[in-house]
């Protein structure tokens, strides 16, 4: 199918009006184009223009939906990004004439003809996709993206009448989309997507009608992934939220997280696709939506599912050698879906060790390889008490919220969200010191309550090693001193049948040996 099969309307005109440099001023204009929109890039405004075009997916087709389409845009975006969006902009006709007119300018002065979002412009190259390319994406930022995102969330208003089911008829029509473009994606390949497609939504509908009723399902992002987001003013900025399609973007809070997510491992980063749902879970404080989990896999795969058919409606606009590139992308995001709704075993894995030992270290490490996509939930005991004293991960406890009896109350926490995690048929990894014989007993039983496998790995390495450790350590939640670990060390641990790894190694070696025991 070309690109002529999906557009209803004639906007050569219009776009060529806005890329003339006269009406801006003078200067470059820049022009992007997507499958939805036509973007123009002048001084220190963008204006973007949406396509008439009609997809099973979205619909542009005349200007009325084209001017509610950029009003809902406006509103949607100045929640999260304000400074960004300065409103809708009129493209008049004058005595033949086409004129780009101003924001909230109205028809009096002419016959409007088109609408455009008109935005602040920011460096393009702030966006997070090519932050990822260029320099990765560091710790402190999936951090800060994490904060971001579940704020949105919390802010995003309940949608309340929602059964759950809706996502069904979503991947009914993502599917529909996918076998617009034989050319491009094999048909027995979305035919086996479309199969572990209901079989998830037969298996996992009781759980998202829960959810939909326990009041996780909201006005959402909707298109949340790298290139919505940008670094302004040194802080992560969401924005272009989805404006099309109210049930599109009406959803549970963690399928518009799957997206973010999805998009992360597409690229090659899942270390930090793991880091971003984890950092995010701690985000939402006493009540992480554990039970979410459960469809995890089925929400990366869908929003994989949805990028396939949006790279293939898009190759339709592009040259031949883009046309086989946005295919050869298509495909990969429907090996990603199929990938997500395989099968993966369920484990519980223990990692103790004294302070300084590198628990967390291996731990956030071994966490992707872990049961279901995207990987392991990783709890933390240093995490977790300061927590239940309402304490910044950051700031010191005082030496009272370290007594027995708080220590006492961390572990059982900890298994208490182990075991919510492994309800959910997710793999969780619990960091702690576990020095006690009582601690390394009671998670391992454990996991044979929840009928999971068992793997408990001990670090250790010379008290030395560790007090210079601990004493370079910054920027970590543990508040452990050289003074806690040449106490610890003075403690016996009583006998230890968890897996002994030397720690002194490089963490690579580290993870090597303990990803073999795992596998073993």
């Amino acid at each position: 199918m070309s690109a002529r099969d999906h557009v209803v309307a004639d906007q050569e005109a219009i776009f060529a009006l806005l890329a003339d440099p006269a009406i801006h001023g003078g200067g470059e204009v820049r022009r992007v184009d997507t499958h939805g929109a036509v973007v123009f890039l002048a001084g220190d405004t963008v204006y973007k223009v949406k396509r008439a075009v009609r997809f099973s997916f979205m619909d542009f087709s005349t200007l009325e939906k084209r001017r509610r389409a950029c009003a809902r845009e406006v509103e949607l975006n100045r929640a999260t990004a304000p400074t960004l969006y300065r409103g809708l902009v009129p493209i008049l006709r004058r005595n033949g004439t086409l004129h780009l007119g101003r924001v909230g300018e109205s028809d009096a002065s002419g016959e409007i003809v088109e609408w455009a979002v008109e935005m602040r412009r920011f460096d393009e190259n702030a966006t997070l996709d090519r932050v990822a390319a260029r320099e990765g994406l560091s710790t402190a930022l999936i951090g800060a993206l994490a904060q971001a995102v579940e704020q949105a969330h919390r802010q995003a208003p309940v949608v309340a009448g929602t059964s759950g089911r809706e996502l069904r008829a979503v991947a009914r029509n993502v599917v529909a989309g996918l076998r617009e473009a034989p050319d491009l994606l094999l048909p027995a390949q979305v035919a086996a997507l479309e199969g572990a497609l209901l079989e998830a939504f037969d298996r996992l509908e009781p759980l998202l009608a829960r959810r939909a009723a326990a009041g996780e399902v909201r006005r959402c992002h909707g298109d949340l992934h790298l290139r919505n987001i940008a670094l302004i003013d040194g802080a992560p900025v969401l924005f272009d939220a989805l404006e099309f399609d109210e049930a599109l973007a009406t959803t549970d809070r963690l399928y518009d997280l799957a997206f973010l997510i999805m998009d992360i491992a597409m690229r090659g980063f899942a270390f930090e696709a793991n880091r971003l749902l984890n950092r995010y879970l701690i985000a939402c404080g006493e009540d992480p939506p554990y039970d979410g989990l459960a469809a995890l896999p089925l929400f990366l795969a869908l929003r994989a599912a949805i990028r396939a058919q949006v790279g293939a409606a898009a190759a339709a606009f592009r040259d031949p050698a883009g046309r086989a590139a946005a295919g050869a992308e298509a495909r990969a995001y429907l090996t990603y879906a199929q990938a997500a709704l395989a099968p993966r075993a369920v484990k519980l894995v223990a990692v103790g060790g004294l302070s300084g030992s590198g628990k967390s270290t291996l731990a956030a490490a071994l966490a992707p390889f872990l049961g279901p996509a995207p990987g392991a939930v990783h709890l933390r005991s240093d995490v977790e008490r300061k927590r239940l004293h309402g304490t910044p991960e950051l700031e010191r406890l005082p030496p009272e919220a370290y007594s027995l009896e708080t220590t006492h109350q961390v572990y059982a926490v900890l298994r208490e969200r182990a075991e919510a995690v492994l309800a959910a048929g997710h793999a969780v990894i619990v960091d702690a010191v576990h020095q006690r014989p009582d601690e390394r007993a009671e998670i391992a039983a454990l996991a044979h309550e929840c009928g999971v496998d068992f793997l408990g790995l001990w670090l250790e390495a010379p008290v030395d090693a560790l007090t210079d450790r601990v004493t370079a350590r910054r920027g970590d939640a543990s508040d452990a001193t050289a003074e806690v670990v040449r106490w610890q060390a003075s403690r016996e641990a009583g006998p230890l049948d968890w897996v002994r790894l030397g720690s002194a190694q490089p963490p690579a070696t580290v993870l090597a040996q303990a990803r073999a025991r795992l596998e073993a």
